[in-house]
């Protein structure tokens, strides 16, 4: 038996969980950098001003947030399971394990924890990614997880997600991801201009750009949803059944979506219907309710005007 990277195949290796995917994990503390600047600030808004702009703002950065964040979290679809399976090939042994299935837009995700950790004189404790970005090859990372030795339940459903496995997982999700991910991008792009629009005297486009990050937010959110039409191949897992369905990130996106679209059509429908209360609920620049308009007068241009003055000629 020969060594693979260090590793040897079919012993027992201590493995860890992995820890919080670091690109998630970057696009959260942004974010919320991002929030935290503008609370710093809030206090020097002065009135009830002060409301409106805690909402407005709050608001706009979770819509934001949330578009970024779901591409790289894998609890788009999603399943768990205890369940009594064997452990390794060639190997009779058995072990009670929590097996959890997390697919995401770029990849899979499979979790393996022992009910005990403990179980065969081994830590059994797995967090395996396997991903289909365009510049990655799925079968590669198969291929070297049957080289490491990885437990079979984990082997086991990453086979199913294979190009070459009967299921059709791989070309079914590969593609409804891929395309998730496409229109989800685009909607981040609106989102973007939709803020600077509704920063601006233009707030009927800024509406109609909320409404368009909606429709690409919620046309990823079906087209990752067009999967479900497929029949699930079944994953048996030794004495049990794993069943997936929706995960949050699903949720959540569907949700943003709704959000948007609401707000969208509000901006869009006082824009027609009272555009006076609008603009005062959404320029910055309005005034305050009460307040009298300050007007500047030039003393020293009334002090060196022209004089009217008329001259008389007498003849």
């Amino acid at each position: 038996m020969t060594a693979w990277d260090g590793v040897m195949p079919f012993y027992p290796q201590p493995r860890h969980a992995a820890g919080f995917s670091v690109p998630l994990l970057i696009v959260i503390l942004v974010f919320l950098c991002l929030a935290g600047s503008f609370l710093f600030i809030l206090p020097g808004i002065r009135g009830h001003s002060r409301w409106f702009w805690l909402v407005r703002v709050l608001l706009s950065l979770f819509i934001g947030a949330e578009i970024v964040a779901v591409h790289f979290s894998g609890d788009w679809f999603v399943g768990a399971v205890w369940t009594n399976t064997s452990y390794k090939a060639f190997s009779t042994a058995r072990v009670q394990v929590h097996v959890g299935l997390h697919v995401g837009l770029v990849g899979v995700n499979i979790t393996l924890k022992g009910t005990p950790v403990q179980q065969l004189n081994e830590t059994i404790n797995y967090n395996e990614r396997f991903t289909w970005r365009l510049d990655e090859d799925y079968t590669k990372e198969y291929v070297d997880a049957l080289e490491k030795g990885l437990p079979d339940p984990v082997l086991y459903l990453a086979e199913k997600f294979t190009p070459s496995s009967p299921c059709g997982l791989y070309h079914q999700y590969h593609l409804a991801g891929h395309y998730a991910a496409a229109t989800l991008w685009v909607a981040f792009c609106f989102w973007i201009i939709a803020n600077a629009l509704l920063s601006m005297p233009a707030l009927l486009y800024g509406g109609l750009a909320l409404l368009t990050t909606s429709a690409f937010t919620l046309f990823a959110v079906f087209a990752f949803a067009s999967v479900s039409s497929v029949p699930l191949c079944p994953f048996r897992l030794g004495s049990a059944t794993l069943t997936p369905h929706y995960g949050a990130s699903f949720w959540v996106t569907l949700a943003t979506g709704i959000l948007s679209l609401l707000l969208g059509a509000a901006v869009v429908i006082l824009h027609y219907t009272r555009p006076s209360a609008l603009r005062a609920f959404l320029d910055q620049s309005s005034q305050a309710k009460g307040s009298s308009p300050l007007i500047f007068d030039n003393l020293q241009r009334k002090q060196f005007a022209t004089p009217d003055l008329s001259i008389t000629t007498v003849l």
